[in-house]
């Protein structure tokens, strides 16, 4: 009989060096400004973009059921970075030799176990630039349920603990701000798609 799981907790932080870090790396940029003036810029790159130019996508999988609401999924996780259980779109670095789509798709399935078919896919797009230079592609997918269809079983790989969450399109930016109140951090990509929809529907401007 498996025990309960603990509750994850920070046990230390230390300096690391760019030489002992296996995903990332800091780095200065030497650049001129508009007016001419050398300036400097501190930034941490990923090691792991592979031949695709793309490091990551983000999922917005879109549900869609012959009884119920258009929904989508987030996926909720503990992140060390923010000491905190975080909101997101299920998402995944893309593995050398990838497709942004087929890594969609493993990583829906994975995270999630639902299957789903490729809509839409994003340029690449820069996630926190004045910071990093990760950039991602973010990559809408159709789920298709039938009436009585199980929740699928997850495929996640040892060490990850992620719950799955099913909201209703029109409820999503509600949900997040509920989340945030009950002290979870939610991811900006995640918030800024749901405030779109929300202000698509809501707004006339």
């Amino acid at each position: 009989m498996s025990s309960d799981p603990l509750e994850p907790e920070i046990t230390a932080v230390t300096t690391l060096g760019s030489g002992e870090a296996k995903w990332v790396q800091l780095q200065k940029i030497d650049w001129k400004d508009q007016t001419g003036k050398a300036r400097i810029w501190e930034v941490a790159s990923r090691k792991t973009r592979g031949s695709s130019g793309v490091d990551a996508v983000a999922i917005a999988p879109i549900i869609i059921h012959p009884s119920r609401p258009t929904s989508t999924l987030v996926v909720l996780q503990f992140r060390p970075p923010v000491a905190a259980n975080c909101v997101e779109f299920p998402a995944g670095l893309i593995d050398e030799g990838e497709t942004p789509e087929q890594a969609a798709i493993r990583e829906l399935r994975e995270e999630t176990g639902y299957e789903g078919k490729v809509v839409s896919i994003s340029p690449t797009i820069v996630s926190d630039p004045g910071f990093t230079t990760a950039n991602m592609q973010l990559v809408v997918m159709e789920v298709n349920l039938k009436e009585g269809d199980k929740e699928p079983e997850q495929q996640l790989d040892d060490g990850e603990f992620i719950q799955r969450v099913v909201v209703p399109l029109d409820e999503l930016l509600e949900k997040l701000d509920n989340y945030t109140r009950d002290g979870y951090a939610v991811d900006a990509r995640l918030y800024h798609w749901a405030a779109g929809l929300d202000a698509a529907r809501k707004r006339k401007w």
